[in-house]
């Protein structure tokens, strides 16, 4: 499990500031971190889109409940075979 153990604020030459953070990594998590990192561009370019896609996870995350919330006010909770069959329609593997 990763755990950030230190963060600091650097400027660049481009008078853009920067946090760099110290994470700490147990061997699973640097084993994982390796196999990644190359499709990445290295291991700080991997751990930036990480960040990246679990922002935009969490940004859809919430936009989905806040339509479902929206839905369930007008229209009541919806069908649970309606919802089986939009996850088999849309998600299933083919």
């Amino acid at each position: 499990m990763a755990a950030i153990v230190e963060d600091m604020e650097t400027e660049g030459a481009d008078e853009t500031t920067a946090a760099t953070a110290t994470v700490r990594l147990d061997v699973a998590d640097r084993t994982l971190l390796d196999e990644i990192a190359p499709e990445f561009g290295g291991r700080s370019a991997a751990i930036k889109q990480a960040i990246a896609m679990l922002a935009e996870d969490h940004r859809r995350r919430r936009a989905l409940d806040a339509f479902m919330e929206e839905w369930s006010a007008e229209s009541g909770p919806p069908d649970p075979d309606d919802v089986a069959a939009m996850r088999e329609r849309h998600f299933s593997r083919r």
